[in-house]
């Protein structure tokens, strides 16, 4: 039996692009997890950041892999699938042999084990390269047909920025209304920020008192983290 982390990650509207939000990548894993005796002992995840950024700029994987590297508490990452780790072949690359060097193992709950690179089987090496460079290009032709929609929405009148924020609905073109208990949720977010609470203290009182996310799922604590942070930016403007 391995003991894992498990990473998580959608991208800015990631749950409404491809329907692979984080609730579903976690129920995948455990899945996978239970169905081969292994273990995941924790769980970290970026919300609302792109598989194309490097490790630097995602701090739940960063934090994942700390948990990994000596002395270390788990021996394994998993993630449900590959792109959820990296959309750029070339960060994939970077964050496998980074992993690989501390000594650690990457698992894909739709593939299972990532197996490294092998002089003596240079097709493996192909193979786990192809499937990146397809995750890239799937990421690219995804935003051109977003940019495309958002065009064409805007030079029709339309509200051109997609899926509406939270604590809001759309109705009609450009218009928006207040959603009473999202609103009521980010009042609290902010009241407790304010008080000194942590994240993780913020998404156990959210789901105590049965707020739900725009997804209508699990709270995590990037995904408050991202909320605080947009809200921010509107009180200020």
């Amino acid at each position: 039996m391995a003991k894992l982390v498990g990473y998580l990650r959608v991208s800015g509207n990631g749950q409404v692009k491809d329907g692979y939000g984080l609730e579903t990548q976690k129920e995948d894993i455990e899945h996978w997890a239970k169905a081969n005796g292994h273990k995941v002992l924790s769980w970290f995840e970026d919300a609302g950041i792109s598989g194309t950024k490097e490790l630097a700029e995602r701090p739940g994987l960063t934090e994942a892999i700390d948990a990994i590297l000596p002395p270390p508490s788990a021996s394994g990452i998993v993630v449900a699938r590959l792109d959820r780790l990296a959309r750029s072949l070339t960060v994939q690359e970077a964050i496998l042999a980074t992993v690989w060097a501390g000594g650690a193992t990457v698992y894909s709950a739709d593939t299972g084990e990532v197996p490294q690179d092998d002089p003596d089987d240079p097709m493996r090496t192909f193979v786990r390269q192809v499937i990146g460079g397809i995750a890239q290009l799937d990421r690219a032709l995804l935003n051109k047909r977003l940019k495309a929609g958002r065009e064409a929405k805007k030079a029709s009148g339309g509200r051109a920025s997609g899926r509406p924020p939270y604590g809001w609905r759309s109705v009609g073109k450009g218009e928006l209304m207040p959603v009473p208990e999202e609103q009521e949720a980010l009042k609290l977010m902010v009241s407790m920020r304010a008080k000194g609470s942590t994240l993780p203290e913020i998404c156990a009182v959210l789901t105590q008192a049965g707020y739900l996310t725009k997804s209508g799922g699990e709270w995590f604590p990037t995904t408050v983290k991202n909320l605080l942070d947009a809200h921010g930016k509107t009180a200020s403007a």
